[in-house]
């Protein structure tokens, strides 16, 4: 069976009008991790390389007498969220672990490292004791009231916290699975740092599962990033621990736990697909049965991949020109972290010389990968818009991105204040290109009809995110 016989008609004509050509994967490669340099808060280290940015939020924690400053910037606002920050540091560290040797054939993977440890480095600070975990600097109401550069924001830098009194399973579950990835991603390079993110990882688990509860209701402000529930959180920390550890103890949990059913997506607020996908991967290597509660985790992962690939029950809806299509709101963030997924089962199907039976035919490893490609391909301008969704890929892509810093022009051109209303007045509100270009960005993507409406407004197609780019930097490594 042609790979092509997994997409609609449509799409198949337009890649033949198109021509065959690939595109440069490696280049998308490239800008994909300048992008985690354009969102770093902090004080900026001698070998930043997006040279607009500048120092940041050097004073965040002090009121709560902890040094919080560092780490990333969600999107295109100035406020760190920790649940979709440890979300982009987990698939990073994933990014890593499966295709560190393609990332260093491209001389990218000491910039892929920087990316992570930029992130964990940061949540060292915030996990201050076993059971405190500070998940968010900033207010997301007064910080969008505002259209400011993050290098003179006025706006409030308060500090929120999770404690023993005030618990958050999901948020101290996803930072344990990112303190766990990145564990293995620096096992070899830094075995002693790996160690450190170990033991953090371990604690912030035994705290999720003790302490049970949402963490929006005790951070009210991370309403942006609320959260629909913790059980699939300490799910994806058990089986990245495990993974890390070999530990039986997280197997124990994980064959007690719900296995969470055949999911509609995997995202920042979802997890339980990428703990199937996690749990199958065992299976396959022998770590643990394939039977009972097991062979759930199995069942649902490929169910999941086989219904993004077009071959399953409930098939994840596509445009007329070939895109997956999940939501209208950021798209692009749910194709990404699928594709992560497909390629990684992909390729651990192809160690075990074993192919993906779905409801609607079988689906070769090779298919698997032919069908990412062309997704990968989408996102980088083969589309009916020939727009690259990937700022600064290609010859044509979005001018108006939805964010702060790339919108206003850098503080190293021109010092004046840029105020909370000013920058909407002068900025926000300017019907040109953006000044300066966020590199690697990938913006929300276009409706479910193919269209991109590029306006700065347009927060739902124009907004990026770390959660967009974070897992397309493994499957840009796979595929370049």
């Amino acid at each position: 069976m042609s790979p092509k016989t997994l997409l609609p008609l449509g799409f198949s004509l337009l890649l033949l009008l198109q021509g065959a050509a690939s595109s440069n994967y490696g280049a998308a490669l490239t800008k994909s991790l300048l992008y985690f340099e354009a969102q770093r808060s902090g004080k900026l280290p001698p070998n930043q390389r997006v040279l607009w940015r500048g120092d940041s939020a050097l004073q965040d924690g002090n009121d709560a007498g902890v040094d919080l400053v560092g780490g990333y910037y969600d999107a295109g606002d100035n406020v760190k969220f920790g649940f979709p920050h440890a979300f982009t540091v987990t698939l990073l560290s994933w990014g890593v672990i499966e295709y560190g040797q393609q990332l260093a054939a491209k001389k990218e993977l000491g910039h892929a490292m920087e990316a992570i440890k930029w992130g964990t480095d940061y949540f060292i600070k915030a996990h201050t004791q076993p059971n405190v975990l500070y998940g968010q600097v900033g207010d997301g109401d007064a910080d969008h009231a505002c259209w400011e550069r993050p290098e003179d924001m006025t706006t409030p830098r308060t500090s929120y916290k999770i404690d023993e009194q005030h618990p958050g399973s999901d948020l101290a579950g996803e930072t344990a699975a990112a303190f766990a990835a990145a564990s293995m991603a620096f096992s070899k390079s830094d075995p002693s740092y790996s160690s450190q993110l170990l033991s953090h990882g371990k604690q912030l688990f035994d705290f999720a599962k003790t302490h049970l509860g949402l963490y929006q209701n005790s951070i009210p402000q991370a309403k942006f990033y609320a959260s629909s529930g913790f059980e699939d959180e300490l799910v994806w920390a058990a089986a990245w621990l495990y993974r890390a550890t070999n530990d039986q103890t997280y197997v124990n949990y994980l064959g007690s736990a719900n296995t969470g059913g055949t999911r509609s997506e995997f995202s920042w607020d979802d997890k339980y697909t990428g703990a199937q996908v996690l749990v199958a991967k065992f299976i396959m290597e022998g770590r643990v049965p394939s039977t009972d509660n097991w062979v759930n985790y199995k069942s649902h992962a490929e169910q999941f991949i086989c219904n993004t690939v077009q071959k399953g029950y409930h098939n994840v809806k596509m445009t007329r020109g070939g895109a997956l299509w999940w939501l209208s709101w950021n798209n692009l963030q749910y194709t990404t972290s699928a594709l992560l997924l497909t390629i990684s089962y992909a390729d651990w199907l192809n160690a075990a010389r074993s192919n993906l039976n779905c409801p609607n035919g079988q689906v070769s490893p090779d298919q698997l990968i032919a069908f990412a490609r062309l997704q990968v391909d989408y996102i980088l301008g083969r589309n009916p818009r020939g727009m690259s969704y990937m700022l600064g890929y290609g010859a044509r892509f979005p001018q108006q991105l939805h964010h702060r810093g790339s919108s206003i022009v850098s503080i190293k051109k021109d010092k004046r204040l840029v105020t909370c209303t000013g920058g909407y007045t002068e900025w926000f509100n300017r019907q040109a290109p953006n000044p300066n270009i966020v590199y690697g960005a990938i913006a929300g993507g276009p409706d479910q009809y193919d269209n991109y409406n590029d306006s700065r407004p347009n927060y739902e197609q124009a907004e990026s995110a770390t959660v967009n780019t974070a897992p397309f930097v493994g499957v840009l490594a796979r595929l370049a």
